[in-house]
């Protein structure tokens, strides 16, 4: 089978909820990285796109009705460049960008763009239909921006808990300090901070028409661990997850190209897709589950802990960032600091559907950047899911 290879990769600056972003429809986020990623291949047809793979894990709201192929047609692409949207929450795009390679490796196209975008702050509510007509009691608005809803009853009361509360049991689990979780915070600001200072992001992230948001909005440099040592924690009285040391509501779209070696794309690619993961746990446990959606893709890589020489974990929460890059580190990984280098998701957001293909598109330029050639970009999905990726640098 042909290889798969990372051509391009585009963004939209990460907003926070109810920021610069707010007014700004979901479709049409989708609609700038999708146009952002093909401004990078002058040189290709628009018509030769075999097609358009794009995560989003609400779908309830104005990114209904396959929100993949409103932005083909919003971008103004041709209408005869099919597109599709899976959902595996958190993942999606990564999932989607897995996809699209595995599309490539068959033959299916030569040429596919993958993506995502979510709109938290856009996020509606809904409200359940009954299954008669005018109920004589009262109704709820149920909010769709972030965990379970709607909840069938049939389901374990462990496995229905908060994403907070199953990431405060994890770091029981792993004896991991409120203070480590905090340093990582810190850690997440302050090199986000510095990437966007030395230009790291510059050919990645694109301008929203309309909008004076050049970066991501949610990045706070100079704090320290004192400082957030102050914060009340969340989810449980004496717990040690807060409001600083998790990733924020976002709103965002990334994208990324994608091709066979003989793709009319008219680039060099950047990295080809050696490996591919997936692994499902108890839904509670979903912080934890990247580790073997790693070990998976690093094997079918043919590779080793010891080769990596980069790695994006999306920092859903710190606490299971933290039980991750542990795990990692004692497999093998030969240095914590190759973890999220230009900064995570606790600094620079994370917009469900979009994430995936952030930590792709960032990971294939950090390893263009640094002549490394192995790198890992996993994810942690709620309901208890992982998904991992290894790059090989070829730029």
């Amino acid at each position: 089978m042909p290889d798969a290879y990372l051509y391009a990769a585009a963004r939209t600056p990460f907003g926070r909820f109810g920021g610069a972003l707010a007014e700004v429809r979901p479709d049409d986020l989708a609609a700038v990285a999708l146009t952002g990623v093909l401004a990078k291949a002058p040189d290709l047809d628009p018509a030769a796109i075999g097609d358009v793979v794009w995560g989003n894990a609400n779908g309830a709201g104005e990114d209904n009705r396959n929100v993949g192929r409103m932005a083909v047609l919003l971008a103004g692409l041709p209408t005869s460049v099919p597109a599709t949207t899976v959902n595996r929450l958190c993942g999606s795009s990564l999932d989607a960008a897995m996809t699209a390679s595995r599309a490539v490796e068959t033959g299916d196209a030569d040429v596919v763009v993958a993506g995502g975008v979510e709109s938290m702050t856009r996020a509606p509510w809904v409200l359940p239909k009954p299954s008669r007509a005018f109920p004589a009691g009262n109704t709820t608005a149920v909010s769709t921006t972030l965990g379970w809803r709607l909840v069938n009853e049939r389901m374990p009361a462990e496995w229905t808990v908060s994403l907070g509360e199953a990431n405060e049991a994890l770091g029981e689990r792993f004896v991991i300090s409120r203070e480590r979780q905090d340093e990582l915070a810190v850690r997440s600001h302050d090199l986000a901070h510095a990437a966007w200072e030395a230009g790291r992001y510059d050919d990645l992230v694109v301008g929203v028409p309309g909008v004076d948001l050049e970066r991501d909005e949610g990045i706070r440099p100079g704090s320290s661990v004192e400082k957030l040592a102050g914060l009340t924690p969340s989810f449980r009285p004496d717990g040690t997850i807060t409001a600083a040391n998790a990733s924020p509501l976002n709103d965002g779209a990334s994208a990324v190209l994608i091709g066979s070696a003989d793709a009319p794309v008219g680039l060099d690619p950047l990295a080809r897709f050696a490996g591919r993961g997936a692994h499902a746990l108890d839904p509670q446990d979903f912080g934890f589950a990247p580790v073997e959606a790693a070990e998976k893709a690093l094997a079918r890589a043919g590779i080793g802990w010891a080769d990596v020489g980069a790695v994006e974990l999306n920092e859903a929460f710190a606490v299971q960032s933290l039980a991750c890059l542990d795990a990692w580190t004692e497999r093998g990984l030969r240095d914590p600091e190759l973890l999220n280098a230009w900064g995570g998701a606790i600094a620079i957001g994370h917009p469900l559907g979009a994430s995936g293909t952030r930590i792709l598109g960032t990971l294939a330029h950090r390893l263009r950047d640094s002549g490394e050639r192995w790198g890992l970009a996993a994810i942690c999905i709620g309901v208890g899911q992982g998904l991992a990726v290894v790059l090989e640098n070829v730029g």
